[in-house]
């Protein structure tokens, strides 16, 4: 039987043997991510991130995980609870800290529980329930986990979702005209408008991968993460040195999109690169145009996608005009144990009205679709965390 173990940093594990419990096609659970976040001074216990990683060994070898994180504040997870804390403190209990799995600060549906087999998943939900159990948490919470965990997690552990807007390939695109061709008129030539002001303007683009920036790409785009932040009274967590370390050990999965008008960037957006994933997490400029944000982000992920094969592009939460640009509603999963029964089967009848609204919701969105073709975003719509996504959900 697999003995449990808890990590209070990931440098305590060898990387080859942390990535060998998963396929490598998500960046984000890699060694290198993680670990960098903690390196690099992107998690710290002020800000409410403690690394708290449950691991299995049988001997010296290392059969299962999950990145952990005691947490005394709901910042960066996005799935929101700040009204189950409020309401658990007016319940007379406290809410924090409690137990995250989740990849801090990045919303990307993936794996969670790492290991090789449904068993060994299930070794993990259990070692988690216990974990908060002994540690006198109040609740425990596994956030944007992939398909193949879905059915692992016991009735106890309450379900919810959340709506995404995701770029699926439905295998035909081959050329952004291609893509084009499937909207209707409308969408089709605001897209066209949105692309032609840019390049009126004189903006053009380079694309950069890690082991091709170079130290002033680098902090070109670190300052475009900084310039967003800041305009949004937000405080950034990542640094300028976990930008660089992730350049140094994952040098293809970072890609970068630079906006450059008159020989100098102008502005800039910050990806990483899965199996057959584009994912989309920081944009930022120094100058506002018309149609800049959506070339930036949207567009030129879309036209790289097509270039290098890639079926997928998640270009970060939220955001209902990405509809109009061909990102379809997606569900995004996430599960709960909460350790007072009583509060948790108040909870379940919560969780059980969210997921219907989300879902009315989701059809409602799915209903606008800006293709000709329906089964078109039907197909770009599924929804990879539990099956087919259809315009007449319920």
């Amino acid at each position: 039987m697999p003995v449990c173990r808890i990590s209070p940093t990931l440098s305590h594990i060898a990387q080859e043997q942390w990535d060998a419990l998963h396929d490598g096609r998500n960046p984000f659970v890699s060694h290198a991510f993680l670990s960098g976040l903690e390196q690099h001074g992107c998690l710290r216990e002020e800000w409410g991130w403690t690394p708290h990683h449950l691991t299995l060994w049988e001997g010296d070898e290392l059969v299962g995980a999950a990145p952990g994180y005691l947490k005394t504040n709901s910042h960066g997870e996005f799935v929101f609870d700040h009204a189950w804390a409020h309401a658990y403190s007016r319940y007379g209990r406290e809410y924090f800290p409690k137990w995250l799995c989740a990849v801090p600060y990045s919303p990307v549906t993936g794996p969670r529980l790492l290991t090789r087999s449904d068993a060994g998943r299930r070794l993990l939900v259990g070692a988690i329930t216990e974990e908060t159990r002994q540690m006198g948490l109040s609740s425990a919470h596994v956030n944007f986990h992939a398909e193949a965990e879905q059915a692992v997690f016991s009735d106890d552990w309450l379900a919810r979702c959340d709506v995404q807007y995701h770029w699926r390939n439905p295998g035909h695109w081959r050329t952004f005209d291609d893509f084009l061709s499937a909207f209707d008129h409308k969408h089709r030539k605001n897209i066209r408008q949105e692309r032609g002001k840019v390049q009126r303007a004189g903006v053009s683009f380079r694309v950069v991968h890690g082991d091709e920036a170079s130290e002033a790409d680098l902090a070109a785009m670190f300052g475009f993460y900084l310039r967003t932040f800041h305009d949004y009274g937000n405080s950034p967590a990542l640094t300028l040195d976990f930008l660089r370390h992730l350049a140094r050990t994952t040098p293809r999965a970072l890609v970068i999109f630079l906006a450059e008008k008159e020989g100098r960037p102008i502005a800039g957006a910050l990806c990483l690169r899965g199996g057959d994933t584009l994912y989309g997490r920081y944009w930022g400029a120094d100058e506002t145009l018309p149609g800049l944000h959506f070339e930036t982000c949207y567009y030129q992920g879309i036209d790289y996608c097509l270039r290098e094969g890639l079926t997928v592009f998640e270009p970060g939460a939220q955001g209902e005009h990405k509809l109009a640009r061909g990102f379809l509603p997606a569900l995004v999963h996430s599960r709960h144990w909460i350790a007072d029964p009583d509060f948790a089967e108040a909870l379940r009848r919560w969780c059980a009205e969210e997921t219907r609204s989300i879902q009315r919701y989701a059809a409602t969105l799915a209903a606008h679709s800006p293709f000709k073709d329906s089964t078109c975003g039907s197909d770009v719509s599924r929804d990879r965390a539990g099956g087919t996504f259809r315009n007449n959900s319920t």
